[in-house]
Formats: C-alpha cells, sequence, structure tokens
C-alpha cells in the first residue's frame, strides 16, 4: 500500500526553521496502531493523518507516542498539502477533529487556522513546575497545559528544563511566556509526556497565550515568536471563544510511505 506523504515546515516561509510536521493522506481510517507506527516511524513532533469527506476533511494528530486532541502546525501543514497538492478550489477548508470543527482559510501568503480559545485561569504552583523549569515564574496559570509567566523575553530563552521533572506534572504541556521585544509576546512549549521535550513551534498553545496576551495589552491582532532552536513566526487574532493563528508553510518533501 503507497500513502501519499508529505513533510511541512510549519510556521516559516524557509525550509529548516519553523516546525516540521507529516501529512499523510488516506483513503480511509486505518487502525490506530499502524497510524500510531507510521507517527513514530516519522519521528517528527507530530504527524497529521487526514480522509476527505463530503462536508469537508475529517483530522487526527499522533506525535511519535501518542494521538493528541489538538495540533496548530501539523493542521496548518495538512491544510498546505490540501490547497497546494489536491488542487482544493474554496477558500476555507473545514476540518472535523477530536477538538471539534476546525477551519483553515488562505489569505495570501498565510494559513490561518480557526481554533478554539482556552483561556489560561490562575492556578496554584506544583512544585515539580519551578523546580523542572529552573527558575521562578511571576504567576501560574492552566488551561489544557500549565502556563508560565515571565518578565522577558531573555528570560525565556534561558530557561533549561529538567525534563524528568516536567514529566510527572498532570498536564499534556507547559507554555512559558514573556512580553516581546520586537512582537507582542514570545513563547516556549515543552511537552515531555508526549514524548516532545521541546515542541518547535506550537499553535495549540497559542489557544490560550492569544486570550491572555490580548487580555493584558489590550490588543486584538498580535505577532508573536517561539524561541525555540528552529524558532517561528504567528500573526494572531483574538475572536473571544475562538483565536486566528496565522503562519506560512514551505514543502520540504512530497513522496509516499510504502507499508
Amino acid at each position: 500500500m503507497k500513502l501519499p506523504y508529505y513533510h511541512v515546515d510549519a510556521f516559516t516561509d524557509a525550509c529548516f526553521s519553523g516546525n516540521p510536521a507529516g501529512v499523510c493522506v488516506l483513503e480511509t481510517w486505518l487502525p490506530d496502531e499502524i497510524l500510531q507506527r507510521i507517527a513514530a516511524e516519522n519521528n517528527l513532533s507530530e504527524t497529521a493523518f487526514f480522509i476527505q469527506e463530503k462536508s469537508g476533511f475529517d483530522l487526527r494528530w499522533f506525535t511519535p507516542a501518542v494521538e493528541v486532541d489538538l495540533c496548530g502546525h501539523a493542521t496548518l501543514a495538512a491544510a498546505s498539502v490540501i490547497f497546494r497538492y489536491l488542487n482544493y478550489a474554496g477558500p476555507v477548508i473545514a476540518f472535523s477533529s477530536k477538538s471539534g470543527p476546525l477551519a483553515v482559510a488562505r489569505e495570501g501568503e498565510l494559513f490561518v487556522l480557526d481554533f478554539p480559545s482556552r483561556y489560561p485561569q490562575l492556578c496554584n504552583m506544583p512544585g515539580d513546575l519551578a523546580e523542572g523549569l529552573g527558575t521562578m515564574p511571576l504567576e501560574v496559570r492552566r488551561a489544557r497545559d500549565y502556563f508560565a509567566v515571565y518578565g522577558t523575553a531573555d528570560e525565556i530563552r534561558e530557561i533549561k528544563p529538567d525534563f524528568r521533572l516536567l514529566e510527572r506534572l498532570d498536564s499534556l504541556g507547559i507554555i512559558v511566556t514573556a512580553p516581546g521585544k520586537d512582537v507582542d509576546f514570545v513563547s516556549r512549549f515543552f511537552a515531555p509526556k508526549a514524548g516532545l521535550p521541546e515542541d518547535p513551534v506550537t499553535g495549540s498553545a497559542h489557544c490560550s497565550l492569544i486570550p491572555y496576551w490580548s487580555e493584558r495589552l489590550g490588543k486584538k491582532r498580535m505577532q508573536a515568536r517561539q524561541l525555540s532552536a528552529r524558532g517561528g513566526e504567528l500573526f494572531c487574532e483574538d475572536k473571544d471563544d475562538r483565536v486566528k493563528i496565522g503562519g506560512k508553510a514551505v514543502t520540504y518533501l512530497a513522496s509516499a510511505i510504502e507499508i
């Protein structure tokens, strides 16, 4: 069996930066075990799998270790494949997913995700969080992920996590964030429990980052940067119960998987 497969760098306009995602085009769903083994073989932070339905596309995401409920960069990568290689003519792609309906619009060079908003609420600080990050945040919040706020972009860049401690936390991941210098805000994202010590650019984390920074800065439209080694640029908009996350995408590989 041959499955069309693409490797796409998301949230960037240049290869070897942004967040690489696998995109696998299916005619029908394969067993979950096979999907998980393909994702593990790809060894990227996420592989997106989709099938086309009459009303749109059904989309799922797998890390090398687990299936996840929401992934921004692999959704953007999947949309870029549908627009560029499947000759999709509409202005907006409708996806169904474990997080409900999602949409991606093409706006010039940007692919713009329409995702649910996940406002992070203040919470108590778990003991392993500050120790695992190696530095004390100004405050801690939580939505799906723990959300640690710092004072400067330099503090975010200099964090050296202890992933053994962070893996003990009862959340999928840990977002660290601060005001930016030449952008509105910066972040990094750690998810050792999902097999991702550090994710290069994390669209789903911005479901929490966007409403937080929109409220704090009093702005609806913002530009963000993820300060991983590969780096990524995101164009953000708060839409109350939804968020818009825009980014570019570059195809690194167009091929096929044989299983």
